[in-house]
């Protein structure tokens, strides 16, 4: 089947009229735009949004990045915004593939910018060429294989003989023995799961180079059986000293079944497809970043739960979780972030920045609850053209500052770009901007 690639970023509108394509407009097929509406269905019951449907013609993408495959062969690439006013296709997909590396935590090799920069190819061509490289490696170093207990009839002893069913044993089959016995085999769960993702990519990837070595690892681990049964299998997989070669080439694994990654798409009708909400990758990419960063003394917890906005017949009601909190070496919070996915310009001051309201009541109940109503707060945004600096604090009541600041995901590691580092954070090579 031919394969449409269609490139397109955040937000964009699709249509099955006549348009002129750009990232942010862009023809569809019909047959592709029936399919996207299902499946809005199908996620709108998770709680998950694709798109908005704006008529009978057009529909508007939401912020969900990745790529999904119709199954008439139209591959919809969405990519997240680089909050340039420039069409960047390159930019973009390296953006992609940076907070995707983050979320898989890999390794500072595998995630270094020359790595991740070197494949100018849609998200899931670059995961299944991960995959298959990975795969590669590992089946150099060898397999590991395992005993396997086989129950079967032979016409000779082996192993054990299971009394039970021999004794069942018809007449007219009396010259066969049931046995069980263990074989050496490398027919385990985590090389049965390999196996799976391995066809995957040999049937789904459009690249040369993947599919030839997709094709020849598939002829030399043919004696092993794809997984037939996913869930059993992957809490099979197993850790440890035995399984240590395995860890790297797990997360891609993953990646190319579904397992585990947010909103991924399962499916061979449709091959690799994966979509990801942005303002997690962003959050995710940022907590990676400053965890690197904190300075002695100071840890950093993902959205803690101690606090709620309310009690309610004694009962805590309306439960507080920030993104981030800052705590000290008494276990005391010294800061809250909040991380935005959102565009802000420091030129609209009579606009409010562009800020959302809401977020500035949310920031002030953490700050009352989880800061005791004294300390400072961390608006963080992605830093873009017209958000190249922290904007004046704010002064909210009580004792709290509210700091609405840019996060440089070009930087090496990434960078809060405040006026002062704050005391939390070591001092980096990474730039201050003023």
């Amino acid at each position: 089947m031919k394969t449409n690639l269609v490139t397109v970023r955040e937000y964009a509108r699709l249509t099955t009229a006549d348009c002129a394509p750009s990232l942010d407009t862009h023809h569809v097929s019909p047959s592709a735009f029936a399919w996207l509406c299902e499946l809005q269905s199908r996620l709108s019951k998770g709680g998950a949004s694709l798109l908005e449907l704006q008529g009978q013609t057009w529909l508007r993408l939401d912020s969900l990045v990745g790529v999904v495959q119709t199954p008439c062969g139209t591959t919809l690439e969405v990519l997240p915004k680089t909050f340039s006013d420039a069409d960047d296709v390159q930019s973009s997909r390296k953006l992609l593939r940076k907070v995707v590396a983050a979320l898989l935590d890999l390794p500072g090799k595998e995630a270094s910018t020359a790595a991740l920069e070197h494949f100018d190819v849609p998200l899931t061509e670059w995961v299944m060429t991960q995959f298959v490289q990975h795969l590669q490696q590992l089946v150099r170093q060898g397999l590991r294989s395992d005993y396997v207990r086989q129950e079967e009839e032979l016409p000779f002893l082996r192993g054990q003989l299971n009394t039970t069913a021999h004794m069942r044993q018809s007449i007219g089959r009396a010259h066969l023995f049931h046995v069980r016995h263990d074989v050496f085999s490398p027919n385990q769960a985590a090389n049965r799961l390999l196996r799976l993702a391995l066809e995957r990519v040999r049937q789904a990837t459009a690249r040369p180079d993947t599919w030839r070595v997709a094709n020849e690892l598939s002829h030399r681990l043919g004696e092993i059986p794809q997984s037939m049964s996913q869930a059993q299998d992957w809490r099979a997989w197993g850790s440890g000293r035995l399984m240590a070669r395995y860890q790297s080439i797990k997360p891609w694994c993953e990646l190319v079944l579904g397992e585990g990654m947010p909103l991924a798409l399962k499916g061979k009708a449709h091959g690799v497809s994966l979509l990801f909400p942005m303002e997690k990758l962003f959050e995710n990419y940022v907590t990676r970043a400053l965890r690197k960063q904190m300075a002695d003394g100071f840890t950093l917890h993902v959205q803690p739960r101690q606090h709620s906005l309310a009690l309610h017949k004694s009962q805590p009601m309306f439960q507080l979780k920030p993104d981030l909190v800052v705590r000290d070496a008494e276990g005391c919070a010294v800061a809250v972030l909040d991380c935005k996915w959102k565009r802000v310009d420091q030129a609209l001051s009579n606009k409010k920045y562009d800020i959302e309201q809401s977020d500035m009541y949310q920031m002030l109940a953490y700050g009352c609850r989880y800061l005791l109503g004294a300390g400072e707060m961390y608006l963080v945004y992605p830093r873009w053209q017209r958000f190249e600096s922290a904007l004046p604090e704010f002064v909210l009541p009580r004792e709290l500052k509210l700091h609405a600041a840019p996060f440089d995901m070009d930087s090496d590691g990434g960078a809060l770009l405040l006026g002062l580092s704050p005391t939390f954070l070591r001092a980096t090579k990474s730039p201050i901007h003023n």
